[in-house]
């Protein structure tokens, strides 16, 4: 369409002028204020067409990296994530919180409750260490005796 040719034109020159970071929204309330009536959708869709999309602001935080040399221990848990009882198997996450800093956390399969986490600004082998520690603390510090083989840990395969 004729009038779609003129829209992408415009789109792109409001688009250029905004230093490519605009998305539809703010290009269609551009055309607004210029005067041009069109509808939202109708920009996405053109700005689709354009191939153009709005500045994506950060980056993807990658929290577990696989290291294919390193020793494997073997999957106890089977992702059968149950326990006949609280202490007897827990799973540890990494997660990253976007504002600051990477977060370690370990949870009790049958409470589902955080026994134990670490915060750091670094992915490091302390970070996972530090969780790990303080939910075996939480764990020993009702004074209930530690049997071995008792708890199964479970965690991904990063090589933190």
């Amino acid at each position: 369409m004729v009038h779609d040719e003129k829209l992408k034109e415009l789109i792109k020159k409001v688009y250029h002028a905004n230093y490519r970071a605009y998305g539809a929204r703010k290009v269609w309330r551009e055309l607004g204020r210029q005067g041009q009536t069109v509808a939202r959708y109708t920009v996405e869709r053109l700005m689709r067409e354009l191939g153009i999309a709005d500045a994506v602001r950060g980056k993807k935080v990658i929290t577990t990296i696989a290291n294919p040399a390193a020793e494997r221990a073997l999957d106890l848990v089977d992702r059968q994530f149950v326990a006949s009882a609280p202490n007897r198997c827990r799973v540890a996450d990494f997660t990253h919180v976007t504002a600051f800093t990477g977060v370690a956390y370990v949870v009790d399969i049958v409470s589902r409750r955080i026994v134990g986490w670490s915060a750091a600004p670094t992915k490091e082998t302390r970070l996972v260490l530090d969780a790990l520690e303080m939910a075996l603390w939480q764990r020993d510090s009702g004074q209930r005796l530690v049997i071995p083989g008792e708890l199964v840990h479970r965690s991904a395969a990063g090589s933190q």
